[in-house]
């Protein structure tokens, strides 16, 4: 079976948005003529409004009752990461300048992404209905988790974190929009099936934009020009170590907690991934329009990239595995009847001949 990796437009897109702020941040900064942070700020409400419609809660609940494979994708998401990350810190400050090791915690911190998680699992044959339960789950328990990870790791280094204005503000700007968009997602259901590709641009656009407006604001307060470019190249080798020691020790887990291999798919890639569409809008809400806000989130632009390529030949690997498929209804298609040669049919899920690096 062959496979093509295709690379996801957003991501080049991404890489041309930080040279245009690299190259012109004046336009984009806070106050600029463009109005960037004005964009910014609002298309927050606007990106999870979108995902609230897109979310069908008929598929959420189908796998709820697997409750030990729920918890070690949450464990790992707002524990294993974070104490990673701290029990590193000590060499990690040998190299880096406190914004980037707090843009590295704030990345552990984070909650799992969810689109990319459910379309490599179902490539990787695992269990969709596991994956689609613990990347959304995991998206409503950030709101609340993330705020509190971060508001200890400040005050253990000497900072401070305003959480309950905090949290309100993030119960404003994510969880409102995105229940007033599971509110209107029953009249809506049709439209949103006919315009996927509108709102799956315009919520890409929302987070092109919140990178411009950082990365703007970065360049004009001065804050990259005090960076080595070697910092960079340490961020890059810390983000790939992050994922693989975090995969590797949830890989332990699932095969001495005797998983499935649909399950331990799952499991693997929702407990190895990070949000880079919930970070971006949650790092504006907790720094606010802060100078240093551009580094702080590299590192989770760095491993959102990195994650999609690595677990794409991951997933490839897996589904060329011989095992038939856990049946999904809702995401595989049955197979044919026999056709003229003998031959039927596999399903959608089984043929996996081409991975998409997209994602939430």
């Amino acid at each position: 079976m062959s496979l093509r990796l295709k690379l996801d437009p957003f991501l080049p897109a991404l890489a041309a948005t930080v040279a245009l702020a690299l190259a012109f941040p004046d336009p984009g900064k806070t106050g600029g003529i463009l109005h960037a942070d004005t964009v910014a700020t609002y298309g927050i409400g606007v990106i999870f409004f979108l995902y609230g419609l897109t979310l069908a809660p008929e598929h959420l609940w189908k796998s709820a009752g697997k409750w030990r494979v729920h918890l070690v994708v949450q464990l790992s998401t707002f524990v294993l990461f974070p104490a990673v990350v701290v029990a590193t810190q000590p060499l990690l400050g040998l190299v880096f300048p406190p914004e980037v090791l707090l843009g590295l915690f704030f990345l552990a911190a984070l909650p799992s992404t969810v689109s990319s998680s459910v379309a490599m699992t179902s490539l990787a044959r695992g269990n969709v209905p596991v994956a689609i339960f613990n990347a959304s789950i995991s998206s409503l328990i950030g709101v609340f988790v993330t705020p509190l990870l971060l508001a200890w790791y400040l005050h253990a280094n000497g900072g401070g974190l305003p959480l309950e204005k905090v949290i309100l503000k993030l119960v404003i700007m994510v969880l409102l929009p995105l229940g007033v968009g599971q509110l209107l997602r029953p009249l809506l259901r049709n439209f949103v099936a006919r315009h996927k590709a509108v709102i799956k641009v315009a919520d890409r656009a929302v987070i092109l934009m919140i990178v411009y407006n950082s990365f703007c604001d970065s360049v004009a307060a001065g804050v990259w020009e005090k960076q080595s470019p070697l910092v960079l190249v340490g961020m890059a080798a810390a983000v790939i170590g992050l994922f693989f020691v975090v995969y590797g020790i949830v890989g332990i887990v699932c095969r001495l907690m005797g998983l499935s291999t649909s399950d331990r798919i799952a499991t693997l890639f929702c407990a190895s991934k990070k949000s880079l569409a919930t970070g971006l809008p949650m790092a504006g809400v907790i720094f606010g329009s802060s100078g240093a806000l551009g580094v702080l989130i590299a590192p989770t632009m760095m491993f959102h990239f990195f994650q999609l390529v690595i677990v794409s030949f991951l997933a490839a690997g897996y589904a060329r595995r011989s095992d038939d498929p856990v049946p999904t209804p809702e995401l595989a298609t049955k197979a044919s009847p026999k056709a003229k040669g003998g031959k039927s049919r596999p399903t959608r899920a089984a043929r996996a001949d081409e991975v998409e690096v997209a994602g939430r």
